[in-house]
């Protein structure tokens, strides 16, 4: 505290300590200029916990003292999370037209696996509920298709957002009218301006807690789809070129990797050749 009483900003050296300590613990690298915008997340924060500076709340998160929960708040507050319905639609038109065609004419009419796609990064739920609608039409119309979503994110805070499947009219603006009358549900409440998406749809998805700094994750089974867009522009390059080829080790052969519209592959090493703008695919 200052001799107002006031709080002290976040100090270049705290910074260094806090930002280095979050490239460790979940690859996103935050340059001086974001000191700021740090400061200014967690200044709401310090005052819950009755905090007198910066440096003190560094030495609780760096320090441990047994507050793994203390972590996760903290990931959720200085995490970036921007996300919509139907967005980059060009992705969701070539895996209706290309990608699902030809994963049924490769496995046939007696298929007897699922297809599985991963949404990694999926903050608010957006993502893999587009995902859901996409898929959930091209089944009524492909006896046989069977799927299922796996959807991932580092923030608890907006995991518990997309479990709950609770939007604003606002939100849904990008969701066709046909797919808002069939997967989403108003309130019973006239006043609340939102929406929730039906049960049905929401069991085809399955959302869990997961760290991309984690050094061996992996999924239950070998993916055909990875969707992860916006998300690696966070990283720097050798962390990129180290979690697309985690990613690679999801896939199976000929699996597809969708990436935001302002990412690139070019440069690094990985086993993907690409097939369309931000879209890869690992060799069969």
């Amino acid at each position: 505290m200052d001799e107002t009483g006031q709080l002290k900003g976040l100090s270049p050296r705290d910074f260094t300590r806090l930002s280095s300590f979050i490239y460790d613990h979940c690859g996103i690298k935050l340059p001086p200029v974001k000191r700021t915008m740090i400061e200014s997340r967690l200044r709401k924060r310090l005052r819950i916990l009755g905090m007198e500076s910066f440096s003190e709340y560094c030495d609780l998160i760096i320090n441990g003292r047994g507050n793994e929960m203390e972590l996760v708040t903290m990931t959720d507050l200085v995490t970036t999370n921007k996300t919509d319905f139907f967005r980059e639609p060009e992705h969701f038109a070539y895996l209706t037209g290309n990608v699902l065609p030809e994963w049924c004419d490769a496995t046939g009419p007696r298929r007897s696996h699922q297809f599985s796609l991963w949404s990694a990064g999926c903050s608010t739920g957006e993502e893999p509920y587009t995902l859901a609608m996409v898929l959930s039409e091209f089944a009524a119309q492909t006896p046989g298709f069977v799927f299922d979503i796996t959807a991932t994110d580092i923030s608890t805070r907006v995991l518990d957002t997309a479990r709950t499947a609770i939007y604003t009219k606002e939100k849904i603006a990008p969701v066709p009218m046909a797919l808002r009358h069939k997967y989403l549900l108003k309130s019973r409440n006239p006043e609340q301006e939102v929406v929730r998406i039906i049960p049905e749809l929401r069991r085809t998805v399955t959302f869990s807690h997961l760290n991309f700094m984690d050094r061996a994750f992996s999924m239950a089974k070998p993916l055909d789809v990875i969707f992860c867009r916006n998300v690696i522009i966070y990283f720097d390059r050798p962390t990129q070129e180290c979690l697309i080829n985690k990613f690679c080790d999801c896939l199976k052969p000929g699996g597809y990797l969708f990436m935001g519209h302002s990412e690139t592959l070019n440069g690094l090493d990985v086993p993907l050749y690409s097939v369309y703008p931000t879209i890869y695919r690992r060799p069969a």
